[in-house]
């Protein structure tokens, strides 16, 4: 049965030691959706916002999380990331933006909590500029869709 590696033998909470661990080629892929009104979208797609380009903000926002997740998340080991990219699919008919984040580093752990916290701070972000003409707008299905590296090796979303 798997455990949780952020517990020690008493339930006390840790940061799991990786001094052992082999650097490899580590990659993980997060995603990210955010649902809005039609008219919304339509400003994104047109860049007319009055706040300004918000898709190019939002990206900014997501790579700067990336590189702070150790500051966000207690446990997270502070990593020398080789890249951080935010991209961004406008899906006029469903009346989203979708957000993929992708991390790189040749380290001892992985980069899943900097490519979600990526996603999740560029969604808010496109909420926080969104906001004043959609205060409908909803952050959803914020995911890991693939990592590779390390011990564990290869996974994807949905594959067995």
């Amino acid at each position: 049965m798997a455990k949780l590696t952020h517990l020690d033998e008493t339930g006390a909470a840790r940061m799991v030691d990786v001094g052992d661990k082999a650097v490899t080629e580590r990659v993980a892929i997060a995603a990210a959706e955010v649902v809005m009104a039609p008219e919304t979208l339509a400003l994104l797609e047109q860049g007319g916002h009055k706040k300004g380009d918000v898709l190019a903000i939002a990206r900014v926002a997501g790579i700067q999380a990336a590189k702070k997740t150790p500051d966000l998340i207690p446990l997270c080991h502070t990593l020398m990331l080789n890249s951080v990219s935010v991209d961004f699919v406008l899906d006029a008919s469903a009346g989203t933006v979708r957000i993929e984040g992708c991390c790189k580093v040749s380290g001892k752990t992985g980069v899943e909590m900097e490519a979600l916290t990526a996603v999740s701070v560029a969604a808010l972000t496109i909420y926080d500029m969104c906001k004043a003409v959609d205060r409908g707008m909803e952050i959803r299905h914020v995911h890991l869709q693939e990592k590779s590296g390390g011990k564990s090796g290869h996974w994807q979303r949905g594959a067995r």
